[in-house]
């Protein structure tokens, strides 16, 4: 497993997008800004025990500098207060990556679903369609208006449904998606019940490769069977039993074996690593059962007794 670069950031600029929701806007200043594309990520180190990976939501082309939306979650684990409470203009904080399991493909036509903070990683692939003149649609879904960020530089962008639920109900995905469109791709983030929705309206007609999501939470798995199974570390030279109700990642880090994690529930591909034999069990939000050379060891188990992993 490779580290990840590290950078050191100012915060240069903060604003208030839309009800709950901050803008920051990073500069580098240990060397150059790192270049990333559509659809990519990076984590905010805020401490070293609290991490948390926010989209990239500026213009890749802007070089000098990186911009991130912060949604304030009533729920959330701490993440979000600490940034909206104590992150102010002028602080310092490392950031990591960027990494992009959510990348721009080429199509024909693209249709993007949108629901509330969720437009972030959108943003930078509308800016990037839009401006080589691509066929585009934004159907964009929100708790009511005055909580949905950037209407403005999108509407001036090009087409965009705009559906506070507050006026108009649910995003209404019937006709969204009511049949597939040939050479097109489908686009969606958001909350856990829109991805889940769209995800079953895709399945029934459009082809299995149209649908790309990103999800910022883990994904259910209702009806997972654990069991213990071991794993046989290749570069370390150890054996590690994982117990039923233990992740590999915890325990490896316990056998004093040293890997890169950030989110630790399957979102965000930092412990991506290399299975050199087995069968993995993925449980995590990112790879597809065929992809069976990799795994997310924070919460993908193995679906044989045995799993030889390159760490």
């Amino acid at each position: 497993m490779t580290a990840e670069p590290e950078f050191t950031v100012t915060v240069t600029d903060r604003r208030t997008l839309a009800e709950g929701i901050v803008e920051l806007t990073l500069a580098v200043t240990d060397g150059h800004t790192p270049k990333w594309q559509p659809g990519a990520h990076i984590d905010l180190i805020l401490r070293p025990d609290l991490v948390r990976r926010y989209s990239l939501c500026g213009d890749p082309d802007d070089h000098g500098r990186l911009t991130v939306a912060v949604l304030r979650e009533a729920s959330g684990r701490g993440g979000s207060a600490y940034i909206h409470d104590r992150l102010t203009v002028g602080e310092c904080l490392r950031i990591r990556g960027p990494r992009n399991n959510f990348p721009l493909r080429d199509a024909q036509r693209y249709r993007f679903i949108a629901g509330g903070v969720g437009i972030t990683p959108l943003l930078p692939m509308i800016r990037t369609v839009a401006g080589r003149g691509g066929q585009w649609r934004l159907h964009y879904g929100g708790r009511t208006r005055a909580s949905m960020a950037y209407l403005p530089e999108l509407s001036a962008l090009g087409p965009i449904e705009v559906c506070p639920q507050s006026e108009t109900g649910p995003l209404d995905l019937d006709a969204i998606l009511s049949g597939p469109d040939p050479g097109a791709l489908v686009y969606c983030c958001g909350p856990e019940s829109l991805l889940a929705a769209v995800e079953r309206h895709c399945a029934a007609t459009w082809p299995a490769d149209a649908l790309h999501i990103e999800r910022f939470a883990p994904k259910p798995t209702e009806g997972a069977v654990d069991t213990a199974f071991d794993v046989e570390c290749a570069q370390s030279g150890l054996t590690v039993r994982i117990p039923a109700h233990t992740s590999v990642l915890d325990a490896v880090e316990g056998a004093g074996i040293a890997v890169l994690s950030s989110c630790r529930e399957g979102t965000c591909g930092t412990c991506e690593t290399v299975v050199l034999d087995g069968i993995p069990d993925h449980r995590d939000s990112i790879l597809t059962p065929d992809d069976t050379d990799v795994m997310m060891i924070c919460c993908s188990r193995a679906r044989t007794p045995r799993l030889v992993l390159d760490i």
